[in-house]
């Protein structure tokens, strides 16, 4: 069985990994495609670098369009030349759906999607659109099946990865805290998120908001957790502020530790200062309290305000149906809020434990894991309808 994977994300590329385990304990598989570091541990040997696709807003986008169209066209020969049993497109929509409506427009080859666009949240009409040229949607939300299938689309929810991570152990804990010397001091953590533009713009919003935070509260320890690829900007970032946190990123530790170590942070964290994500699901299953912001270039945030339909973009308070979880989004993503909402966060954490536990259960945690899921969905649907 041949497959073809797309991945454009840090977040696709552990959904991917986990998928190509799930159908490696199932069926005998060839894969081909795009992804990172945890899908070529699967052995995936990706046609070019993950990071080129790693692009979020309509402006950010703009400067990169020729470069994109020739991945786009690169990426469309190379799946119809391989001819694989399914084409398996995972999030990062802007790309992965225009590979999969060019695929579909010029064979027969089966096309899956991977992580259902948000349509709840803005621009509704894709679902319809994407009916013409994908044949199976894997959702992350328990919510999502029934717009997509009413859409035209088979659509299966296998609950998200997050709920399958295991706790680290006390010992891990207690390593990672005698390692950096952080005793039984109160731990913030920042997440200034994957993407360089991301980076760019929330990390400098982020250090002059904890600034006042730490004033108030001088034993916080600061700690920021990156990727190999964002490790650069945060160290750049982080140079001119007056208490220097503790980065932690893949780049400079042994295979294997910095999962571990990440994995450490976020459940002995007291605090989290994100960008908006799949990694607040992450806080969740940590069951760390946290403050979502984000922002976006003006243009794309003005833009993208005008069409979104909910309240909240942050994943916790959408599964769990609260709001719980407060936010600093847009306009409102500035310094000052920020530091007037971790300071409330800090002395009143409040109680965000009933949400994240309801956004645990809902996802599925406790039962089969997604990544199996998602391989029997895959392969449900590779067979003939009856």
């Amino acid at each position: 069985m041949r497959v073809f994977l797309i991945a454009g994300e840090v977040s696709g590329d552990r959904l991917g990994a986990a998928l190509m385990a799930g159908l490696k304990s199932l069926e005998d598989v060839e894969f081909h495609g795009i992804g990172g570091p945890m899908m070529a541990e699967q052995g995936l040997q990706s046609l070019f670098p993950m990071q080129e696709l790693s692009l979020m807003g309509l402006v950010e986008i703009l400067p990169k369009y020729l470069p994109l169209k020739r991945r786009l066209k690169q990426t469309v020969e190379a799946v119809l030349k391989i001819g694989p049993d399914v084409l398996i497109t995972i999030d990062s929509p802007g790309f992965c759906l225009r590979v999969a409506k060019r695929v579909k427009e010029k064979s027969a080859i089966r096309t899956v999607h991977y992580v259902a666009p948000s349509v709840w949240a803005w621009r509704p009409e894709r679902a319809g659109a994407m009916a013409e040229y994908i044949d199976q949607v894997l959702a992350l939300l328990p919510f999502e099946p029934a717009l997509m299938q009413a859409a035209g689309m088979r659509c299966d929810f296998v609950g998200h990865p997050v709920v399958a991570d295991t706790p680290p152990t006390r010992g891990q804990i207690a390593e990672f805290k005698q390692k950096y010397a952080i005793g039984n001091a109160p731990v913030l953590l920042l997440l200034p998120g994957s993407r360089q533009g991301e980076i760019r713009r929330l990390a400098p919003i982020f250090g002059i908001a904890i600034k006042p935070v730490l004033q108030r509260h001088p034993d916080i320890r600061v700690v920021i957790a990156t990727t190999s690829t964002g490790v650069g900007l945060v160290k750049k970032a982080v140079e001119n502020w007056h208490e220097q946190p503790l980065i932690l990123a893949p780049d400079k530790m042994k295979n294997g530790l910095y999962p571990i170590e990440k994995k450490s942070v976020f459940h002995l964290a007291d605090w989290a200062l994100a960008a908006s994500g799949s990694v607040s699901l992450e806080l969740a299953n940590a069951n760390t309290p946290m403050l979502i912001a984000y922002d976006m270039n003006p243009i794309s945030r003005f833009i993208l305000s005008r069409m979104l339909r909910v309240d909240t973009v942050t994943l916790v308070n959408l599964v769990s149906q609260t709001r719980a979880v407060p936010e600093c989004i847009g306009k409102d993503c500035n310094a000052e809020n920020i530091t007037s909402e971790l300071l409330k966060l800090i002395e009143n954490t409040g109680d965000q434990t009933a949400a994240m536990a309801k956004t645990m259960q809902l996802l599925g945690k406790g039962g089969e894991a997604p990544e199996l899921r998602a391989a029997k969905a895959v392969l449900e649907g590779l067979k003939p309808p009856a």
